[in-house]
């Protein structure tokens, strides 16, 4: 059955009977009216032209696209040849169909009957609540029926009301962007900067500002209603539908069914708002997805500022916020960026004067190393390791210490700066004093209430009592906790498993070059260790990155959280738990593992078997720590967030064409006649913001964590944000469907993960230059050691002596004789006492003192970044002054213009008292009867 009335319009895909009796029709030729009705049909509108589309859901069709519904008419007729085929089947048999096709089909038609009468009764439900529905099935696209939502004045209000939302009053107000000085330099700033603003309105400096306030229907003469059609944007239009479909319920069924269980049911294939209009085209009118396309989503305007007004009015302030504070993450980078180069470059210009590499690279000073590896691995020449340790210069000298100090301290501008960038947001968007309630109405989720109504038939079942309101409690949820305990403790122990296994490799690998005939190979054996183990861990991370964002999603489905923000909160921590251990495991390791764990010759520490455990470069293990972070950084920012991005929604769309049976040419023929709704069909689903986010966490996390053994690390972060802003704006303006509009104050659970990062990076970083680099042996070489006070013998000091017949059985070298003679003492990284001495190979003073000096230097450096770190805190205020300032006005015209509104309605009230004795009794009376 279907209802027609004046809100609800069916729109056949053609008026052709079903079984094609109808004769031909000769086609009426357009005139100009109804050509100029026909082209204003293809905008975001209703059939009529005149009421605006603010939402669409779409549902499976299961009909061919050329039947439309059966008239009564064309029923009777059905059964009348079905009962005379039946009767011809009488008399003469033909083949049976397969009895399991048959039940087949007919399930399948009772699911097609079950998801109609669902959808037939959300639909009047949706009337009911005052929406105006259009119907749209077949058309162009087989199979795919669309049912499109328009909301009407009234119910924009009575929304809005209930909503809280706030909307521009009629009062108004001068915008001051602080005292006469700071105005000026404010202006001065903005013109100089002209360039680098976007041509859109929302760009300008605001100087007068409207005076917002939660709107009321019994307070509508407050608000400028002047022009109703855009009181209302098409972004607040298309959340008010949302919310109302989030309020409805299928009660028909066994249980409740809103939107979400009617989309994942398959009642429903997708709800989504539309986009305002095209953009290609000289002839696509003009629309802000237009101007955003223009103005934002582009590679040649890489240079200027986001209009980050426009994407707030297009796309929601939760959009924008994430647009937002990526832009003054990136403009934050810029010094970072600068400092990181300077000290780079400072390494490559003091290379030559460092004294511990040119000793290093001095073949007079004839020091015979120990072997690297067991039996395959020989004597060496520490002359061999001269590439390495001037490369090591670069990212392990005294700007190192410098650098790292600015990085935290910069972390902490960062934050500051956002915050005053987001409180700055919060009142030009008005949405200073939005209470947390009021920002959005929490939904209790489909799975949840399906659970609770489980566990209310199991309670009604036992027993009668059944008053309370159930609700899921911490035992109901137990096996879910205990599951996902387990679950991530397995993954974070495959994680630490995957690394060993990488090590493993490049303790094997090592040797079989080292054994090898080809002296190419030999020569280059580190190189190409280092190298291929630093890509292997980067394919992994990738791997396991898309393994550990699907498990995370699967974990917290299990945990069945009540609102979609919890749910949304949960889902964050574990994705990003399991992704920064899948991330930085390898990383950790490098910088603080390897190397520690090794013994010395004659006792070394083997695992699984012969495995040896490998050892850091003479220089060090900063030179490969450098180049397991380059490689993971710039392999993640090209492969996973670049090529991932463009390449799997283009796939996707390939996909989606396939499904509906759309051949190239064909779609392109239709396409000009598409309507909104059936482009928005085509593009990607809106899956969230969670992913661009998660992605720049892990890149503030490797520009800051490791950021001592990496300086060029902002650099690449700079260069790949950069492109990354215009990426994501490309795909939201052309690849992606509308997303829902979502108001928000702030970033979230994002802001308390950037905050502890930028804590962690002060450990971090004081561990890495006292335990990775060999800063401080150097320092306490040159100022209790040296003879002369200069790093001249600090090599020599740094190595200690083994006696070659100390070395266990099957371990010393086969080719002993490799260097042309006979070696008997060889050397090795470490402070341990001599062989001669009376505690042989026992750990020497020195090795204290340099450890001592280690661990002084991590809590003196601590505690004296972390106190200037929460001094710049303390220093700079959270709130802008000029924007308390306009804070305080705002409350101040509230409170002016309902005192004002309160004495006009005493004045009314007393006019009127004054009228009412003048007149008759008899009137009076007379009155007051037919008010009665």
């Amino acid at each position: 059955m279907m209802w027609l009335n004046d809100n609800y319009t069916p729109v056949p895909a053609n008026d052709k009977e079903p079984d094609g009796a109808t004769p031909d029709i000769p086609l009426k030729p357009l005139n100009a009216a109804d050509e100029s009705s026909h082209i204003k049909k293809l905008g975001p509108y209703f059939h009529d032209g005149l009421r605006r589309i603010d939402y669409v859901m779409t549902y499976h069709v299961q009909k061919p696209s050329g039947l439309r519904r059966q008239s009564s008419r064309s029923f009777v007729r059905s059964m009348r040849e079905s009962l005379s085929r039946s009767f011809r089947r009488a008399r003469a048999p033909e083949p049976q169909e397969d009895p399991e096709i048959a039940a087949q089909s007919h399930q399948a038609d009772y699911h097609e009957d079950d998801k109609r009468s669902r959808r037939e009764e959300f639909e009047e439900n949706l009337r009911e609540m005052g929406l105006e529905l259009e119907k749209d099935e077949g058309t162009t696209i087989p199979g795919v029926g669309f049912l499109k939502i328009h909301a009407p004045w009234e119910v924009l209000c009575r929304e809005a009301e209930f909503m809280k939302l706030k909307m521009p009053t009629r009062k108004t107000y001068d915008v001051k962007q602080g005292s006469n000085i700071v105005e000026k330099i404010n202006l001065f700033i903005h013109k100089v900067t002209e360039p680098l603003h976007p041509k859109v309105e929302e760009s300008k400096i605001q100087t007068v500002k409207h005076l917002c306030y939660p709107f009321s229907r019994e307070r509508q003469h407050l608000f400028d209603l002047s022009d109703k059609d855009s009181f209302f944007s098409s972004k607040t239009r298309s959340s008010i539908v949302h919310e109302v479909l989030k309020r409805t319920k299928c009660t028909r069924a066994k249980y409740l069914m809103g939107l979400n269980s009617l989309l994942g049911s398959g009642v429903y294939t997708s709800a989504f708002p539309l986009h305002d209009g095209g953009i290609e085209g000289v002839r696509a009118e003009p629309n802000d997805r237009k101007i955003l396309y223009e103005q934002w989503a582009s590679y040649s305007i890489f240079y200027k500022y986001q209009p980050i007004g426009l994407i707030r009015k297009y796309f929601g302030e939760k959009v924008a916020l994430y647009f937002a504070w990526l832009g003054v993450y990136t403009q934050m980078l810029i010094p970072a960026a600068i400092v990181g180069v300077i000290v780079f470059l400072y390494g490559c210009a003091t290379v030559d004067d460092n004294i511990p590499s040119m000793e290093i690279c001095d073949p007079r000073n004839n020091i015979t190393m120990c072997p690297l590896c067991d039996r395959a691995c020989s004597y060496w020449k520490l002359v061999t390791a001269c590439g390495t340790a001037r490369a090591s210069h670069l990212f392990d000298n005294p700007a190192t210490v410098f650098f790292a100090i600015f990085m935290a301290l910069w972390a902490t501008m960062f934050m500051e700066h956002w915050k005053r960038r987001q409180m700055r947001l919060n009142y030009i968007w008005d949405m200073a004093g939005c209470e947390e309630q009021a920002l959005c109405t929490e939904h209790v989720r489909p799975d949840y209430e399906f659970r609770v109504m489980q566990k209310t038939l199991r309670k009604e079942s036992s027993s009668s009592k059944g008053d309370e309101k159930e609700k899921l409690t911490c035992t109901d949820r137990m096996p879910a906790y205990v599951t996902i305990l387990i679950m991530m403790a397995f993954m974070i122990t495959v994680t630490f498993a995957i690394v060993f296994g990488v090590v493993l490799y490049r303790i094997s690998i090592k040797t079989a070059l080292h054994m090898s005939s080809t002296p190419t190979f030999r020569s280059n054996v580190r190189a190409t260790v280092k190298s291929t183990a630093a890509v292997i861990n980067l394919i992994i991370i990738i791997i396991m990155d898309e393994i550990y964002g699907a498990l995370a999603r699967w974990l917290t489905v299990l945990e069945v959280p009540k609102t979609d923000k919890s749910f949304e909160g949960r889902l964050i921590f574990k994705t990003f738990v399991l992704k920064f251990v899948n991330a930085f495991t390898p990383i950790v390791y490098l910088a603080f593992f390897r190397g520690r764990l090794v013994g010395r010759p004659g006792k070394y520490l083997y695992v699984v078997g012969n495995y040896r455990m490998e050892e850091c470069a003479h220089a060090g293990c900063l030179m490969e720590l450098c180049i397991q972070l380059c490689i993971t950084m710039l392999g993640k920012q090209l492969i996973q967030n670049n090529l991932f991005e463009i390449g799997i929604p283009k796939l996707k769309k390939m996909m989606r064409r396939r499904k509906t049976k759309l051949a190239t040419q064909e779609e392109e023929e239709l396409k000009k006649t598409w309507q909104q709704h059936e482009k928005d069909h085509f593009l990607g689903p809106f899956v969230g913001l969670n992913p661009e986010y998660m992605e720049m966490i892990i890149q503030f996390g490797m520009v800051t964590l490791f950021v001592a053994s990496f300086p060029l690390a902002p650099l690449f972060a700079l260069l790949n944000n950069i492109i990354e802003i215009r990426l994501d704006a490309k795909k939201f303006v052309t690849e992606l469907r509308r997303p829902l509009p979502s108001r928000a104050k702030d970033i979230g659970i994002w802001y308390n993960l950037l905050r502890g990062l930028s804590k962690v990076a002060v450990i971090v970083n004081a561990f890495v230059i006292a335990f990775t680099s060999d800063f401080i042996p150097r320092l306490v070489y040159q100022y209790t050691y040296s003879p002369d006070g200069t790093l001249h013998g600090f090599i020599n000091h740094t190595l200690s002596y083994f006696n070659v017949s100390d070395f266990q059985s099957s371990t010393e070298p086969l080719e002993p004789m490799h260097l042309g003679y006979k070696v008997e003492l060889c050397r090795y990284k470490d402070y341990r006492d001599p062989p001669w001495s009376d505690t042989p190979y026992d750990l020497s003073r020195e090795f204290w003192a340099i450890l001592a000096a280690r661990l002084g230097f991590v809590i003196i450096f601590q505690n004296a970044v972390m106190l200037m770190s929460d001094f710049i805190d303390w220093l700079i205020p959270d709130i802008p002054k000029d924007i308390s300032q306009q804070l305080q006005k705002e409350k101040a015209l509230i409170v002016e213009l309902f005192m004002k509104e309160e004495r006009g309605k005493k004045i009314r009230l007393a006019h009127n008292n004054e009228q009412s004795p003048s007149l008759p009794r008899s009137r009076l009376n007379s009155h007051s009867h037919s008010n009665c």
